[in-house]
Order: C-alpha cells, then structure tokens, then sequence
C-alpha cells in the first residue's frame, strides 16, 4: 500500500501599485516593454530599495498563516539562468524569510485539516516570454513585480486535498486584500511537488508539476502523477527526481528537466539591500489589516446566523459581497438570510446579466436593506423589486425613489382589488364555468387577469384569495 506527500509552492502577485524594489508601475496588461527601467533590467551601478507596500502585505499573509515573524528579514540573490531576467538572478529570500512555521486550515468534504507552512517569503517575478515558430520574445513588463511565495510542508495527502486548499488560500488573500487571485492571469501560480512511498516508509522521491493555472488542473495533475508514480514503483523501476509539466489537453504530465536542488541556486546576501526591520508602528499597521479568515466566517454564517451552505459559500467566495452583507447586517433592520438570499439570488443574477461587478453598480447596504424591506412589508412585489435591482446597478437612485418614479407601488387597498377581481369574473364566465365544474387549474388564468387590470401592482396571493371567496372555493 503505498502513501502519497504533497507540498505546494504558491506565488502571488501583491496587488501594489509598483515593482518590489523600483518605482515602475505593476499594472497588468499594457504593451510588452513599457514598464521598465534600469533597477528591474539589472543595470549597472543601480540600486533596488524594498517596496514598504509590498513588505507589509508579505507580514499581513505570514502573520494570517500563524507564522513566526522575522524581526529581521534579508534578501538574496538567487542566481539561476533566467532566460527572461536580463540580470540572470532573482531578489529573494533565502535565510531569513518574511515568516516561518506556520499553519492554515482548510476543509476537504466536510473534514478540517490543518496544513503546515515552512515559510514565506517575498522576492520578484521574472518576466515574461512569448514563442512563436523559431522566435522568441521577451516581455521584461512583468519583472521585479512583487512576488510573494508561500510554501507548505507535504502534509497534503490527495489531488483533492491540494485543489481544496487553493480555493480557500485564494478565498484567503482576496479577503485580506493583497493579491487578485486571478490564476489565468498568472496572479496567483501553484508548483505541486509529489512522492509516494509505501506506507510507514516516509517520504518517496518527489516530482514538481508546473503550468498549473487553475485549482482543478492542480488536483488532476497530482491525481495522474500519483498513479504514474505507482505504475513505476510497481515495475520495480525508481521514479527521477525532477520538473514535470501538466498538459491540460491530454491530462498527462510530461517531463521538463530534472530537478536542480537548493544548492544549485548559490544563494548568497544580496549586497545592495540592507535588512528589513519591522518597527512598532510598521506591525501596529499589519495588525489593523487583519481580517477574520473566510472558513471561520463561514463556519460563523452557518452556526450563529443560520445561513444555508450554499449561501454561506456564496458570501465568503467573494469578499466584495462578502462585505455588503456585514455592513447590511449593520442595520438593524437586515434579516440575515432574507438578505444573503436577495444577494445570492436576484441581485448576482442581476449583475450577471448586466455584466456589470458588484463595485462598479450603485448597490449599497443601506439601497439593500431598504429594498428587502419594501417587500417584506408588501409595498413592492418580489417580480417588480427584480427590476428595481436592475435600475439600481445603473442608477445612482434608492429603491423608495425608483418604486415612485416607475409606477412600483403595490396596491393594498382590498376594495381595489375586490373590483379587480369582480372585472375578471364577470369578463370570463367560460373559465367561473370551468373551474364551478372542477377544474381549479383555470384559477391561475383569472389571477392573471386580475394582475392585468391592475397592471401588475396587485399582490397575486391576495388575488387569488379573493377569487377563492368570491367562487366559494
């Protein structure tokens, strides 16, 4: 029976509006080559200064994954042929990481594991290299943008496992606010390293998958690298320590080079870069950016707020939304589930069809909260408030205004609706006959006609109580 390791190396770009050691832009996306200057090209002569955005965010995410944290961190150069680094080395950190020995808690199927953290540590990107037939290209754009690394202790122990964790760490640093977590963007990269052994031996000789830009890609290459690992083992054959790719359209690994070790690095101080040191006010800000972790806010949704799993799930994997309903729990009118069912439901499916971000609409808690409460108190009825939630994306308008403009108004008035209901059985004796004789399914076509003559402002539930009385059902 043999027994399977995975650790996992995560890099995320840290959303800072510049490069870790210059001042170029880190935006993403403009034409290759525009971004640069003679600090991240490797000039000589130049001098790299630490990004102080990009050191706090690297102390928020080891300080959120329980990590001891460097009073003194350093940075190295890590010298490897870079083909897309003009100066063939990285800035990183070797021996004396942002933070160490940590740990972060995850949920596979229903069952918390806890997975420990060896270090993490911030360095910069390499950038970017574009092939094409005998040619290639070199995008620097990307180079010395702030890349911050995390990497796990082989704790995990199955593709799923390792799939479960990369949703929640990308749940994680989008609620923290340091990184997008976009993986087809290459914002947030995972290398896997895998080894089986039989059972009780420890460790096996371990393979690195890379090219993995999606948390499912991820569990299906460790999935088909553990069953190619079995498959040599059982010949009796040895598996070779080395770097795999993960072909997405044939769901196989393939071999990319053998793996270099730590020592082929030559890691050495980087001499142009003193220590960071951290003082009070510098973790005194850390501190105030720390937020509740989104399994524990998820955990807290179900347990004290009584939410479904599917609208608990809803709410932590998006922090945006995620936001809005705490700040509508804040009023004290909001009805937890009333709300997070209006966000799951209409509002996201309103915005998906208005192809329009959350941020980017007029939705607001408070517009929320007074929305939720024009139905509940049966001034507005659900099929209009959809339209209303449509004119509030677009329209910097509340709910009360846009329901007056439109004509909203739900009519409560029973005598109203009472002539409403006496129109639509004096005009239709075939169906009255219909229904006398037992057929109640015609009973929707009246409530129909009753919703037309009152042009949809007519409760259809009271309507169709009325109609009951009226026929004496």
């Amino acid at each position: 029976m043999y027994q399977s390791f995975i650790g996992l190396e995560i890099h995320i770009h840290l959303l800072t509006k510049t490069k870790a050691f210059c001042g170029c832009t880190s935006e993403f996306g403009a034409p290759p080559n525009t971004h640069i200057c003679p600090v991240c090209l490797g000039y000589p002569g130049v001098l790299p200064a630490a990004n102080e955005e990009a050191m706090r965010m690297s102390y928020m995410v080891a300080k959120i994954l329980h990590c001891t944290l460097s009073p003194k961190c350093y940075f190295d150069r890590k010298n490897y042929f870079y083909p897309d680094m003009t100066k063939n080395y990285q800035i990183s950190q070797f021996h004396d990481p942002v933070g160490r020995d940590g740990y972060f808690d995850i949920e596979v199927e229903g069952e918390h594991k806890r997975v420990r953290i060896h270090d993490v540590h911030l360095e910069e990107d390499a950038g970017k290299m574009i092939h094409s037939g005998k040619t290639s290209l070199c995008d620097y754009n990307r180079a010395g943008t702030s890349l911050l690394e995390i990497v796990t202790e082989p704790d995990l122990v199955t593709g799923k496992d390792a799939e479960a964790f990369i949703r929640e760490f990308r749940r994680m640093v989008r609620h923290l606010g340091v990184c997008d977590g976009n993986m087809e963007e290459g914002s947030l990269r995972c290398d896997a390293n895998v080894s089986i052994n039989l059972q009780g031996q420890g460790l096996g000789t371990k393979t690195e998958v890379k090219n993995l830009n999606s948390a499912r890609f991820v569990r299906k290459a460790l999935e088909y690298e553990i069953k190619r690992q079995k498959r040599v083992l059982t010949k009796g054959e040895k598996v070779i320590q080395e770097t795999r790719l993960w072909d997405g359209d044939n769901n196989v690994t393939a071999g990319m080079r053998t793996k270099e070790k730590a020592h082929d690095y030559r890691y050495f101080p980087e001499p142009d870069m003193p220590p960071f040191c951290p003082d009070d006010a510098f973790m005194a800000a850390v501190d105030e950016r720390m937020v509740e972790l989104p399994l524990a806010k998820k955990q807290r949704y179900l347990n004290d707020l009584k939410l479904s799993l599917d609208a608990a799930e809803f709410l932590v994997e998006d922090s945006k939304f995620c936001d809005l309903f705490e700040a509508a729990l804040a009023l004290e009118s909001s009805e937890p589930k009333l709300v997070a069912n209006w966000l799951c439901g209409d509002v996201q499916g309103q915005l998906k069809r208005a192809d329009v971000s959350l941020e980017e609409s007029h939705i607001s808690a408070g517009r929320l909260n007074e929305l939720v409460g024009l139905v509940e108190s049966g001034k507005l009825l659900r099929g209009k408030a959809k339209e209303v939630i449509e004119l509030i994306i677009n329209d910097d308008k509340d709910p009360a205004v846009i329901v007056k403009e439109q004509g909203f108004e739900q009519v409560l008035d029973e005598s109203q609706i009472d002539d409403w209901v006496k129109q639509a059985i004096d005009g239709n004796p075939q169906a009255v006959e219909q229904i006398q004789a037992g057929n109640k399914k015609t009973l929707s076509f009246l409530v129909g006609q009753v919703m037309r003559f009152s042009k949809g402002k007519a409760d259809p539930k009271k309507a169709t109580e009325k109609l009951e009385q009226a026929l004496g059902l």
